[in-house]
């Protein structure tokens, strides 16, 4: 594990990858989970829905940390077209997601937000996704076989539709995925090493 001088690690998410991430990243933490309303202000867009989402994310928390915690908590959005995509409630809402984001580009922007008790710090990384033309076949199968219900815009990029359906990304994987890891890595670095 990576040594992180007597701090710890608390992972306020309940997605198994970016669960995953940290494993992957060697870096020792916990879950712990406190559910909060996800709605926001109408005038967001894009990147401000993220960071704001991220940081109510970490609001229940905030009076329960200890002197040497970290809390991560994190939020993405899809925005395509001046609108953000969030997670579908059913196939129908899925397909219609698919369907706008075929043929062309969206970002996939992702906010992490660092909590302890002197301070709080929001970043974020936004990475172009290009989807080329998805045909209503391969929308129906995707959709049947993965349940894309808990992710932004209605997809993973590391599933099927992601290997047959992405034809160029620009900047980040991993922040498609749901976790920009570098940045996650070298900000907790600067915190446990100030």
């Amino acid at each position: 594990m990576i040594e992180l001088n007597n701090y710890k690690i608390i992972l306020a998410s309940g997605s198994p990858r970016r669960k995953k991430f940290f494993e992957e990243m060697m870096i020792d933490f916990e879950i712990r989970l406190k559910p909060v309303e996800e709605t926001y202000p109408v005038e967001l867009n894009g990147k401000e829905i993220s960071d704001y989402l991220a940081q109510l994310k970490a609001s229940p928390f905030k009076d329960s940390l200890q002197k040497n915690d970290i809390l991560i908590t994190s939020d993405t959005v899809v925005w395509h077209k001046n609108e953000s995509l969030a997670k579908a409630e059913t196939a129908e809402e899925a397909k219609l997601m698919l369907q706008k984001l075929s043929g062309d580009w969206h970002e996939v922007i992702t906010s992490v937000c660092f909590t302890t008790i002197h301070q709080q710090l929001t970043k974020h990384r936004i990475t172009q996704v290009k989807f080329k033309e998805l045909s209503d076949a391969e929308i129906d199968f995707y959709i049947k076989h993965y349940k894309p219900y808990d992710k932004a815009g209605a997809y993973g990029i590391q599933e099927w539709i992601g290997l047959v359906g992405i034809e160029e990304i620009r900047g980040s994987y991993p922040n498609v995925v749901g976790l920009p890891t570098q940045m996650v890595y070298e900000t907790l670095m600067s915190i446990v090493n100030q």
